[in-house]
């Protein structure tokens, strides 16, 4: 039997680029003429029947926004028994057939139950600026993020110089440094601190000391989150440095923002994408790209691979500091 009416959803934390992925699966869909739903809220408001027709218009004008006009929610109730067979119950009232994910890892595990509980095809969207999901090069929202926070830093480095001190700025990833390698290196930063490579506060010391004696008296240190914690690392580097040290938290801000050009054209292919494997026939799948290729990988994978870093980006920003 032929797919004749699909719903769309954005999970877990959002992600710059989102909206682009929604606009391009609900007019690939309409395109090839089936029925678009759209749920708001994510797994939260499937259980609470947040869904409603989409057309072409409702997803017009959304490109360059950043969020996501359906908007997201966490769910601890998706997680149990009882709310898995409420999720199934609600797809099958409204005569879902197929269910588009976009979202992060946690949403992509979400998939994977309902696959396992019902015959809704599920077809996944990477999602989330950490870009730590196995199967794909970059996720939605990752360069935007990236780019957001080099612009802060950018701007930090002139008041660094300017008053001689050595900033500690503190960018997201719990668990993954990618976001601090990517603008620790792009921002020239004299350290950066990944959870996925031990460090060793008195090297760090001593590195900052070694600058000093060569004239170098401001600095960029960037962490992860998942690392350490800005306050910390700048409280231990006050007592032992001359430096005037700052701590920063960029935060969230991290999230928001009109997506970049690269983030608008991946999350357009990865939707056209996701909708046309759809149409082949294919479920229970995350698509993504490798290699400048658009791939899709079994939607599992994500619970038995680990996407890996770049240690080579780290070992050219160390030999940038010197």
């Amino acid at each position: 039997m032929s797919l004749k009416r699909i719903a769309v959803m954005t999970s877990g934390g959002d992600a710059p680029g989102m909206n682009a992925a929604l606009r391009a699966v609900v007019r690939t869909a309409l395109y090839h003429g089936l029925e678009v739903y759209g749920i708001h809220r994510g797994y939260a408001g499937l259980l609470r029947r947040e869904i409603e027709p989409l057309t072409s218009l409702s997803v017009g004008g959304i490109i360059n926004r950043g969020g996501t006009i359906l908007r997201t929610a966490r769910s601890e109730e998706f997680k149990t028994p009882q709310g898995m067979q409420t999720a199934v119950q609600v797809l099958n009232e409204f005569a879902i057939e197929a269910l588009v994910i976009i979202g992060g890892d946690g949403s992509m595990r979400g998939g994977v139950e309902l696959s396992r509980l019902c015959d809704v095809k599920i077809m996944g969207l990477p999602g989330t600026i950490d870009n730590d999901i196995p199967g794909t090069d970059y996720s939605i929202g990752f360069d935007t993020a990236v780019n957001t926070a080099l612009e802060a830093i950018d701007k930090v480095r002139d008041t660094a110089y300017s008053h001689e001190r050595v900033f500690v700025i503190e960018v997201m990833g719990r668990h993954k440094g990618f976001i601090a390698l990517e603008v620790g290196l792009a921002g020239g930063a004299e350290a950066i601190l990944i959870p996925e490579v031990p460090y060793d506060m008195v090297d760090l010391l001593e590195r900052l000391h070694d600058s000093y004696h060569r004239g170098k008296h401001s600095s960029i240190i960037v962490v992860a989150e998942g690392a350490a914690r800005a306050e910390d690392v700048k409280k231990f580097l006050q007592e032992h440095t001359p430096y005037h040290l700052r701590a920063l938290v960029l935060g969230h801000m991290q999230r928001g923002g009109a997506p970049t050009a690269f983030d608008r054209v991946l999350a357009t292919q990865l939707g056209v994408h996701a909708v046309q494997r759809l149409l082949d026939g294919h479920t229970n799948e995350m698509v993504g790209v490798e290699g400048g290729r658009l791939v899709s990988v079994p939607i599992e994978y994500i619970q038995t691979a680990t996407k890996t870093i770049d240690l080579r980006k780290l070992e050219i920003a160390t030999m940038m500091a010197i």
